[in-house]
């Protein structure tokens, strides 16, 4: 694979809006050992990112000029030492550890990595760049809040709070393949057609206060709070004795409470327990990737990709829509 000397990065040299970010020559990343260079064919936008571009990251984590991007996928350009693990023109996949935060991530044409956050997606994929780039974040941070913390059964009363997210609809999707009864909610009754396509068997429109309306035929045994601390008191109420809230996000765009403050004595019911799923890169090395492929690829799950912007040179506008909430799924942006 010949690999230039430059590249097209989208970089960010001050914190605002999606404005700031500028289209680039930057070099070309030289792989260490232990490193993976990837030529990037797609990734998925976050909301992290949305907060890094504002500011709000720790200025002791992130220094400007940086290229963003805490995901990307693409296929092996370089990988000094590695190369049977990671053959040239292999697809891969990779997210979070330290990506467009530490350092330069995945809105350029090649990203350089550590070898410990990169997997392999073994089946030759069939699927678009768009679906596969949609997958990494979003479904490691799904399996983490269904799974790991909220240890998802069979038959279990699942309540998303946040149901019209990427992270609320494919978590509706994979919990109703796994044979739960999902309920979600959205704040658009517009939305309640989308919210059943991926599965949901109850939908709730939120006023901020849903507890007494969602607990009437039964509370939930687990609940995955999207929303954040607007709405995390309230939800905490419609989960059962012996159930799990698990926190995943914080689309309300506020990570504290204001007034009143959180008084766990009087917020969290008796007997209900209460977790939050934190994104690692081994939870990225451990996602069934090839796994979640194949059932989509049968048709018998659907990915929540709300708007495919073709071209580094699009970034802008992708983030105008992340900013509106009105993608009806996850953002991605392909490169060829």
């Amino acid at each position: 694979m010949d690999i230039p000397k430059t590249m097209a990065a989208a970089v960010i040299r001050e914190a605002g809006g999606p404005e700031k970010f500028k289209i680039e020559q930057w070099p070309v990343p030289t792989p260490k050992e232990n490193q993976v260079l990837i030529r990037v064919h797609a990734f998925g936008l976050n909301r992290s990112e949305m907060f890094t571009r504002k500011g709000l990251s720790p200025p002791s984590i992130v220094k400007f000029p940086r290229i963003l991007g805490i995901e990307a996928v693409g296929r092996v350009a370089a990988a000094p030492s590695n190369e049977a693990k990671f053959p040239l023109g292999a697809v891969v996949a990779t997210a979070m550890g330290g990506m467009g935060r530490t350092f330069d991530g995945g809105y350029a044409e090649y990203t350089c990595v550590p070898v410990n956050q990169v997997q392999v997606i073994q089946n030759s994929p069939s699927l678009p760049w768009s679906i596969i780039g949609a997958l990494p974040e979003m479904m490691q941070t799904v399996y983490g809040g269904l799974f790991t913390c909220l240890h998802l059964q069979k038959n279990d009363r699942l309540l998303i709070r946040g149901g019209t997210t990427s992270i609320g609809l494919a978590a509706s999707a994979i919990a109703k393949h796994h044979g739960a009864f999902v309920a979600s909610t959205t704040r658009d009754p517009s939305r309640k057609a989308l919210l059943t396509e991926y599965g949901a068997d109850q939908v709730f429109i939120d006023n901020g206060s849903i507890a007494e309306e969602a607990t009437r035929d039964g509370k939930f045994s687990k609940c995955l709070e999207v929303v954040g601390v607007s709405t995390l008191v309230d939800s905490l109420q419609c989960v059962s004795k012996g159930g799990t809230l698990c926190a995943v996000g914080a689309v309300c765009d506020k990570f504290d409470f204001d007034d009143p403050p959180f008084n766990p004595m009087a917020a969290i019911p008796t007997a209900v327990n209460f977790t939050a799923y934190h994104s690692n890169i081994e939870a990225v090395a451990a996602l069934p990737l090839d796994e979640l492929i194949d059932l989509v690829s049968k048709g018998k799950l659907k990915i929540p990709v709300g708007k495919v912007f073709e071209g580094i040179d699009q970034i802008v506008e992708a983030h105008r829509l992340m900013d509106s909430n009105q993608a009806g799924g996850k953002i991605v942006v392909t490169l060829g």
